[in-house]
């Protein structure tokens, strides 16, 4: 797909270290399962995902849909590119990623019941 927006391929970035504010701002904006359905459509979107095509997506009001992307970027989820009237939505680089590490690197649940 040809994309205006694209930005060109970059090193893969490496997952930074997650503070725990950090990454209590980020799973709290997930926990709304409008603002995770959100970032999912940024992320399998090929090129940064204008809010036009994201509200049509949703099926949400402008102004709810302005707070769930004002939420993704505050916890450092996605990049807001202005461009005149438009607005475009493209995922941090490395910062899913490192969330994972983060959750990843939990001890297991014990497997005894109690």
């Amino acid at each position: 797909m040809n994309c205006p927006m694209a930005k060109s391929p970059a090193a893969p970035a490496k997952s930074p270290r997650l503070p725990r504010a950090r990454r209590t701002a980020i799973l709290k904006a997930l926990a709304d399962p409008r603002r995770y359905e959100l970032l999912e459509r940024v992320a399998k979107n090929d090129c940064p995902l204008g809010c036009s095509q994201a509200q049509a997506a949703l099926k949400i009001a402008p102004a709810t849909l302005s707070h769930h992307i004002k939420e993704l970027e505050n916890a450092g989820l996605i990049d807001v590119t202005r461009e005149g009237k438009f607005h475009y939505l493209s995922l941090k680089p490395g910062v899913l990623e490192a969330l994972a590490e983060t959750l990843g690197a939990l001890p297991a649940a014990s497997s005894t019941p109690r």
